[in-house]
């Protein structure tokens, strides 16, 4: 494979990748994490002091990590379930991803997965292409919003492969945040002489209609998105500080050695992997159809959030979290206020939102039902936060 040609965007030395199992637990032929090593900085902090921090100004939500969720006997429960249950049809998403990219951007297609939650979705594609005996690189590259690609890592993409061939790769896509974030980001990196990679971002689930890649436009759940490191390779969100960080190093995290016992990364992996054989014959024609349906981005999540955020009186678009995946992370990582569901989704799915209403449960936080929502779940973040905040709506101090 031909790399890039320098510029002067991409001279001078640049770290190596981490690989497990150094750094996570997956095999080191699965995936390089293009991030510096911080598993030994003390980073984490309760939800409601990080919240109060990012939204008081004080703090960027990059700089600290939550604590890591550690989940109950009954959620590891509903993880199984949800998985047995979603398996076949997360396996038919990535046939489809795959099949779209190899018929759009060839067989050498190089993956450059959104850390952390594009990451098993990123393992996946590299396994569903080895069924046709392709070997498609993979690296885990951070993306923060409001401050962009990580710059470092785009340089190594630049300097090791041909940016053309380079995707990138997310589980879900919600409003439609990190696609503008990165659509931005590749704009700066070519007027600064690091230009030919796309910005076509592919996910298995584009709900807010954002992306043309896409496995499905359906918003359902990706068992992933159930669990932070232990289904991530044990690796934690990524970080941007740069009280830790020096000029030239990658975006940083951690890895949760300690949380082996709870892993299910490969777990994960393996229950999907397994029905690619099953699915086989269905994806063709599903490929099809996406090829022949509008593909086109509307960004018609980013729409209904901001109805979304009027309605409720939130003035802030960054505290509606739209769709199961994004869902799920509010109820895991931040302090929610509310979760709304589209009823009509537990009559179709039955089952698919019993996590969301068992950590909505445990967290003590009401569920709403509403009628026609745009998606099958929203999370509401406790809007204008202070640990002192009380009353109905979150507000009076």
């Amino acid at each position: 494979m031909t790399a890039a040609p320098p510029t002067a965007a991409s001279a001078g030395p640049l770290p190596d990748p981490l690989v497990g199992p150094v750094f996570g637990s997956y095999a080191p032929d699965e995936v390089s994490w293009l991030l510096t090593d911080l598993s030994g900085v003390a980073l984490e902090a309760p939800a409601e002091e990080r919240e109060e921090a990012v939204q008081s100004g004080g703090a960027h939500y990059a700089e600290s990590l939550p604590v890591e969720f550690q989940p109950s006997p009954e959620y590891q429960a509903l993880f199984g379930e949800a998985l047995q249950r979603s398996a076949r049809r997360v396996a038919l998403g990535v046939g489809v991803v795959a099949e779209l990219l190899r018929r759009e951007r060839g067989d050498a297609v190089v993956l450059a997965s959104l850390a952390r939650a594009g990451t098993p979705v990123g393992v996946l594609l590299r396994r569903a292409a080895a069924r046709w005996g392709l070997d498609w690189p993979h690296h885990a590259v951070s993306i923060v919003r409001g401050r962009g690609l990580d710059e470092v890592a785009l340089r190594w993409l630049a300097r090791h492969h041909d940016p053309a061939r380079v995707v990138f790769v997310d589980g879900w896509t919600g409003k439609g945040a990190i696609v503008r974030e990165l659509s931005q980001a590749l704009r700066e990196a070519g007027a600064a002489g690091a230009g030919g990679f796309s910005d076509d971002l592919a996910v298995l689930a584009d709900p807010g209609a954002c992306v043309r890649t896409f496995g499905t436009r359906e918003d359902y759940l990706v068992p992933s998105a159930c669990l932070n490191s232990t289904v991530s390779g044990l690796v934690s969100r990524t970080v941007l500080n740069d009280r830790l960080l020096r000029p030239g190093q990658f975006h940083g995290a951690k890895f949760y050695a300690g949380l082996a016992g709870a892993d299910v990364s490969g777990e994960f992996l393996d229950a999907v992997s397994d029905r690619f054989d099953e699915v086989a014959a269905e994806v063709p024609a599903a490929a099809d159809a996406v090829q022949a349906g509008p593909r086109e981005p509307t960004f018609a999540g980013w729409a209904a959030v901001e109805e979304l955020s009027r309605r409720y009186g939130i003035g802030d678009v960054n505290l509606v979290k739209p769709g199961v995946g994004e869902t799920t992370r509010v109820l895991l990582r931040r302090v929610p206020w509310r979760v709304l569901v589209r009823p009509e989704r537990d009559l179709g799915h039955p089952g698919d939102l019993a996590h969301v209403r068992l950590l909505a449960d445990q967290r003590g936080v009401a569920v709403e039902e509403v009628p026609g929502l745009a998606y099958s779940a929203v999370g509401l973040i406790h809007p204008r936060f202070t640990r002192g905040a009380t009353g109905a709506d979150g507000r009076a101090v």
